[in-house]
């Protein structure tokens, strides 16, 4: 029977006591690399590293993309890959295979995505987001720029950070890739499973297209697991492994006021205001605590006793974290951060009314306008979440319209407002913690690193990547091992990637690939 995606009633189960017995009880394991020798291969990648962070790759550019595409055809055929550019309406996804595949054994697809987020130039510290920089901490905690030449020759040393757009996310997991390659090829091994390859080039903008490419090379892309390297590891740095991911979706909240701005001393305390109207709005929708309080937006989440084990077991600082994030208190959503990743989120992400600054005026705004994000679960999927919204605000007094208010609207309703979200898509998606390519990937990782400490295992980041798309075309279990540092800013300005991060991924990848399956 095929492998389905999570259901709410078929949530993650513990690790069975059989599996740890089978890691330790003589199976077959995965080769070993040393440290050395991850250091040396990495090292020999640097310089094509540099290159491909040198290449602008926001999917916002198709030209840019294709560039990026070609590069790393290039590089995965120097390594003996065969490749296909997958057609993608000018913004090709990359195809890649390791030489030599073997009906008689298993076959996993390595997903990673090739575009970034956008840059604000005048926010980084370097001449560019795309002239990659080497730095090292200095004593006052600040990062200072030094010469690249020692990453390329000689001692590294794994504090060293190198700074760019898409350093760690997510060019260098493709890099930590080619450098195993490079070191399974020195070594004269072969792969312990087929090697499969899928470089997504719209990542950034939501993977709109994932699922139409994939499925349209459906058979290209026949796997038996998938691994997908994306995303920060454990703030501890120990190996990580995911099996679930929150999803993403949009809403928009207009609230509307009179047909145009008004003068503040003629009209107000006469004229409602849009502005206090949608605070008010929005506030009815969480409390002080931070739990949403619109009816049933909770009520499809079961947390088993045994889930909430693992989330517990999970070494999370978070008094650490709360001093890295500046807050004094946590929402009060889960008992702890693991725990709160698991409820579906509803987090205002923008706000607008009239202007502030040099711009301000004294009206009373015509319109106030929120932009809201809805992180989805596998039990809370994008439409349910927007329809409780939506309910919540008519249940407050409001009329909805879609587009502006017409005379007769405004005439008849006090209380008008637009709401839109998202109802396809943005989907959440979990995979079994002793599913095939869990004991598979945990094996591998043991192996790769010893169990002192254990690899730390993770149900569901709150983090997007598009699974949930990746698991309809291809119905397999999946396994989310992330590899770069989890304070690398990935998303905003000065993102970096720590070195002894990329040595590690080197050893991950290639104990992952040399693991038979």
């Amino acid at each position: 029977m095929p492998f389905q995606p999570r259901t709410p009633r078929r949530l993650l189960a513990l690790l069975p006591v059989a599996l740890l017995a089978a890691v330790g009880a003589g199976v077959a394991g995965a080769a070993e690399l040393s440290t050395a020798d991850a250091e040396r291969h990495a090292q020999g990648s640097f310089r094509e590293y540099f290159e491909l962070l040198s290449l602008p790759n926001d999917a916002i550019s198709p030209e840019d993309i294709r560039k990026n595409v070609e590069w790393l055809e290039q590089a995965f055929r120097k390594r003996g890959f065969t490749t296909q550019q997958l057609p993608n309406d000018g913004k090709p996804m990359l195809y890649a295979e390791y030489p030599g595949s073997d009906p008689a054994r298993k076959t996993v697809l390595f997903y990673m995505h090739l575009d970034g987020q956008p840059v604000i130039p005048a926010q980084w510290a370097q001449k560019s987001p795309w002239t990659p920089v080497l730095k090292r901490k200095a004593a006052n905690g600040s990062w200072e720029e030094i010469d690249s030449a020692p990453l390329f020759s000689g001692p590294l040393d794994p504090e060293w950070r190198v700074f760019g757009r898409a350093s760690a996310d997510d060019k260098g997991p493709i890099m930590m890739m080619l450098a195993a390659i490079d070191a399974l090829k020195a070594g004269g091994a072969q792969p312990a499973v087929n090697v499969k390859v899928i470089l997504d080039s719209e990542e950034e903008k939501g993977s709109p297209s994932i699922s139409k490419v994939m499925q349209a090379h459906r058979d290209l892309l026949r796997t038996d697991a998938i691994v997908i390297h994306d995303g920060p590891m454990h703030a501890t740095n120990r190996p990580t492994l995911v099996f679930g991911n929150r999803g993403a979706a949009e809403a928009r909240l207009t609230v509307y006021g009179a047909k145009v701005p008004l003068h503040s001393g003629h009209y107000g305390n006469y004229a409602p205001n849009p502005a206090q109207r949608l605070a008010s709005l929005l506030a009815s929708m969480k409390n002080d605590q931070g739990r949403v309080t619109v009816p049933g937006y909770y009520d499809h989440v079961k947390i088993a006793e045994a889930d909430r084990k693992i989330m517990a077991a999970v070494p999370d600082d978070e008094a650490a974290l709360k001093r890295r994030l500046g807050i004094s208190q946590t929402d009060k959503v889960g008992a702890n951060y693991q725990e709160a990743m698991q409820y579906p989120s509803l987090n205002v992400r923008g706000m607008a009314a009239a202007a502030v600054g040099d711009k301000v005026a004294n009206i009373v705004p015509d319109k106030a306008v929120a932009e809201l994000d809805l992180r989805t679960t596998p039990d809370s999927n994008a439409a349910w979440l927007g329809q409780q919204i939506q309910k919540h605000i008519e249940r407050q007094g409001y009329h909805l319209v879609k587009g502006e208010p017409t005379d007769e609207d405004r005439s008849r309703y006090d209380k008008i407002a637009s709401f839109s979200y998202q109802s396809e898509g943005g989907d959440a998606a979990g995979s079994q913690i002793n599913s095939p390519v869990g004991q598979w990937a945990y094996k591998a990782l043991t192996g790769t690193f010893g169990t002192q400490p254990e690899p730390v295992r993770i149900r569901m980041m709150g983090g997007t990547v598009p699974t949930a798309e990746i698991v309809r075309v291809l119905p397999v279990p999946f396994a989310i091992i992330p590899l770069v540092n989890a304070d690398n800013n990935q998303h905003a300005a000065n993102e970096n990637l720590r070195m002894g991060n990329y040595v590690s991924g080197v050893r991950t990848v290639y104990g992952l690939m040399t693991q038979p399956f």
